[in-house]
């Protein structure tokens, strides 16, 4: 016998409509949201099957779970089941973490992201958030999602990639001398295309010698000399598909995914190995990662990105928002002869605040002292030559130029030696180097007015003022993504679906920090009138008293008086007046 377990007969189910406060940061979330406008939130969908859940509901959810440091769809599905905010926010609706992992992977979830800021940055304009027309840049590196030890590195892969094409150039040779294949360029013979004609060539040649040796009769003196030639070119053919077309694609596939750079992950093609901060073994390991950029006013991020190592040129082209600033700040690791003559070139109508490598080391006295620099050294304008601290003439020599290989920039130098003949035989022998030629140095104008430039804009008045404002508005941010709100590493793999990862990020971070300010304000206004209320009774309580008082205590004191009453809400001084039998001021 078992108890009864019939149940929903004795339950009574009450359908109770829970709400969250109107200064939560849920309907801050909410309000933003549907704040943008239908046509852009929509995208194109199926027109068969099941209605997707609305792009507007699936982005709240997201920004919210975000701010919770929630990033695991699995858990984000179990908060729309236990977290009123969240349930609120979805309106109650349950939603698969394979239906969220889906929207925050799509495409159209990336354009939302990346429109969502400049609906952002208009609400900052609205309110006059923008500070003093100025965008802050700055990076940071972050963890990939990629396992650490899945490196490629471009100097190993290319090394072999060589390796190969000779070995399939000495194998081309041999097919060539056996008559087996035709002629073929030898730039196409390096190629996995060109290798797969080499293979079905020699494929060909082995179906032909096979229909021949059937032919043939079964016992023939010294051995078939078809079968011979069959067995050595089978062996061709099996090398030829099991070993250099395989690896000839993947070196080729390497050469693309690097685009540049110098590593790539196997397991997320677009994180690159680079330092990190934390480094736990302290052995100074690589860590696959994303650098990510972001541009910022007033600490709130407009624009983020995670780019390559030419990080601003590629930055500044992506940011649609760049035509609301006209002040461009940056740390010292952007301040290069590249970047300075591109933003002189693409964009002329910008102050820039970048201060180039030394410019701070050049500040000091000890750089200024130095007499090994050739901006300390006597110069002759007229006759265009340096004496160096030891009265070495230096003579203009020639022009020269080089090419920077990872911006492609050709940089222009003019090259000054020393004289051959000095005015004394010691100076003729400090103008040789230690194997007997004579000393050179390099100048470079352009790059010279270009500091110049930024040292003359950094060292004005208002340089000063603008660059101080960075430390506290760009480099804050970072800090609050991965301490504050945990997001040390990305979430999603490519770089695509990282760049809207950290887009919902940032823009969690930037609605939080907007609802914080809004709901401080609030409450301060708050906190103001109910004090003046709370004062006005006990002010006016006051007064009746000291009347009564007055009256009951006339004849006790002398004419004229002095007398402070301590109160709860403070000292009260009464002037009183004996003739006058009244209160003649309170303060």
């Amino acid at each position: 016998m078992y108890q009864n377990y019939t149940t929903g007969q004795t339950a009574l189910t009450l359908n109770l409509d829970f709400t969250i406060p109107n200064n939560h940061l849920a309907n801050t979330i909410s309000c933003f949201v549907d704040s943008i406008p239908e046509d852009v939130l929509l995208g194109d969908t199926a027109k068969t099957g099941r209605p997707a859940y609305h792009p507007a509901m699936m982005l709240k959810i997201l920004l919210f779970a975000y701010s919770r440091r929630v990033f695991s769809g699995r858990k984000i599905e179990l908060m729309l089941e236990e977290n009123l905010p969240m349930m609120v926010l979805a309106e109650h609706q349950k939603i698969s973490y394979h239906t969220i992992n889906n929207f925050r992977s799509s495409d159209h979830a990336n354009e939302l992201v990346k429109k969502s800021f400049l609906y952002f940055t208009n609400l900052l304009e609205a309110e006059g958030l923008i500070n003093e027309g100025a965008i802050f840049i700055d990076g940071t590196k972050i963890e990939a999602d990629a396992n650490r030890y899945t490196f490629v590195w471009r100097k190993a892969a290319e090394k072999f990639h060589e390796k190969l094409k000779g070995q399939a150039v000495e194998l081309y040779d041999e097919l060539i001398a056996k008559e087996v294949v035709k002629a073929m360029a030898q730039e196409k013979v390096q190629t996995s295309q060109g290798l797969e004609e080499l293979a079905q060539e020699t494929e060909d040649e082995i179906e032909k010698l096979t229909k021949e040796i059937e032919q043939e009769p079964k016992a023939i003196p010294g051995g078939s000399l078809r079968k011979a030639r069959r067995r050595g070119l089978k062996k061709l053919l099996h090398r030829l598909k099991k070993d250099y077309v395989p690896r000839m694609k993947k070196y080729e596939e390497a050469e693309e995914i690097f685009a540049g750079r110098n590593s790539y992950s196997k397991t997320d093609h677009d994180a690159t190995f680079m330092h990190m901060k934390e480094d736990h073994m302290k052995n100074g390991q690589l860590k696959p990662g994303y650098n990510i950029q972001a541009a910022t006013t007033d600490q709130y991020v407009l624009y983020p990105n995670p780019t390559d190592f030419k990080t601003l040129e590629p930055f500044l082209k992506q940011m649609p928002i760049l035509d609301k600033f006209d002040k461009i700040v940056a740390d010292a690791g952007y301040g290069s002869e590249y970047n300075y003559s591109m933003l002189e070139k693409e964009y002329p109508d910008k102050k820039y605040y970048i201060p180039y490598t030394m410019y701070e080391k050049e500040k000091t006295r000890k750089y200024r002292n130095d007499p090994t620099k050739l901006a300390n050294w006597f110069y002759d304008e007229k006759d265009d030559y340096y004496l160096d601290q030891n009265g070495v003439r230096f003579n203009f020599k020639y022009y020269s130029q080089r090419k920077d290989r990872s911006t492609g920039q050709v940089r222009d130098f003019k090259v000054y030696e020393a004289d051959e003949f000095q005015l004394t035989p010691e100076l003729e022998r400090l103008a040789k180097t230690k194997s007997g030629r004579q000393r050179q140095v390099r100048y470079n104008p352009n790059w010279q007015y270009l500091k110049e430039k930024a040292k003359e804009v950094l060292q004005s008045p208002e340089g000063r003022h603008i660059y101080s404002m960075r430390k506290y508005d760009v480099e804050p941010i970072f800090g609050h993504l991965k301490n504050v709100f945990g997001m040390r590493r990305t979430h999603l793999r490519g770089k695509k679906k990282v760049e809207t990862d950290v887009g919902i990020a940032f823009m969690m971070m930037n609605l939080s920090k907007y609802w914080n300010r809004r709901w401080s304000k609030d409450q301060f206004s708050l906190f103001k009138n109910k004090n003046r209320e709370k004062k006005r009774p006990i002010k006016l309580k006051l007064r009746v008293e000291l009347i009564v008082f007055q009256y009951l205590r006339v004849g006790y004191f002398p004419d004229t008086f002095v007398y402070n009453l301590i109160s709860s809400s403070g000292n009260l001084t009464v002037n009183f007046s004996k003739e006058k039998g009244l209160i003649n001021e309170i303060s």
